[in-house]
């Protein structure tokens, strides 16, 4: 199955957010790494543009699991500490234990999941579904206290939201 077109980062914005992910989801030793993996995306940015965009979205360098320099982004909501590399069980342990302290209720029409969560928590839960690893999940867009998730299948709405449901039991 096809996941659709998917756009290169056209603004400033998009490709300092597509940074981001690129340096939680994978260990960038170099800007000259980092520069590689932007431009396998389609990407062409100069080592001058990269260094000021990595400032901005304050990346830093830590020590990676093997000891060497990787570059890292800090955490958002209440965990700031650098993230580097995160091993997909860990985002989906920690998107687990945020369904079952979150998640109300979910239901699905077609290819969209709407989450309800308790007032104010909406926006919370739908950052930590844009940054776990769902392949079918296309993005989400939060309110006060509903998510409303857009799926990459056009009839698999009914999946994700059993997905949500089987992810608050696991974190209970």
């Amino acid at each position: 199955m096809s996941t659709g077109p998917s756009a290169a980062p056209q603004t400033k914005a998009a490709r300092q957010a597509r940074i981001r992910d690129l340096l939680v989801g994978q260990a960038v030793r170099s800007q000259a790494d980092l520069a590689a993996l932007l431009a396998d995306d389609g990407v062409q940015v100069t080592q001058a543009t990269l260094s000021r965009d990595l400032v901005e979205i304050g990346a830093v360098r830590v020590r990676g699991a093997d000891g060497g320099l990787v570059y890292a982004v800090r955490g958002e909501g209440g965990d700031r500490s650098p993230r580097v590399g995160l091993d997909p069980e860990v985002l989906d342990a920690r998107l687990a234990k945020l369904c079952a302290e979150l998640l109300v209720t979910a239901e699905s029409s077609a290819n969209i999941v709407v989450l309800r969560t308790p007032p104010g928590a909406a926006n919370f839960l739908a950052l930590a579904i844009d940054h776990s690893v769902i392949p079918s999940v296309l993005g989400t867009i939060a309110g006060d206290d509903t998510v409303m998730i857009v799926t990459r299948d056009p009839l698999g709405g009914d999946a994700v939201a059993t997905r949500f449901l089987e992810l608050a039991s696991q974190g209970a």
